[in-house]
């Protein structure tokens, strides 16, 4: 089974760049099957990794960053990959 986490922040304003650095310092304790970054406006980043377990599976996630870099706690999804029609 594929499972997706998803991870995303919204930096203080004007500290988008910053937060995007931090983002892609932070190293997980396993490597994923796949790891994506994202940007988009208002300062917001997103990580989205893909992993082989079960969904229910304890699996590494992103920390939170420091509270001065954030304007709000990191939202977190997780998904299992479906078949498509």
């Amino acid at each position: 089974m594929t499972v997706a986490l998803m991870w995303e922040a919204r930096a203080v304003e004007g500290r988008g760049g910053e937060l995007l650095d931090w983002v892609r310092g932070q190293r997980l304790a396993a490597d994923p099957l796949r790891r994506e970054t994202f940007r988009a406006p208002q300062d917001r980043v997103l990580v989205i990794t893909w992993w082989d377990a079960p969904y229910d599976a304890e699996l590494p996630e992103l920390p939170e960053p420091d509270d001065g870099l954030v304007t709000r706690a990191v939202h977190r999804w997780r998904f299992e990959a479906v078949a498509d029609r």
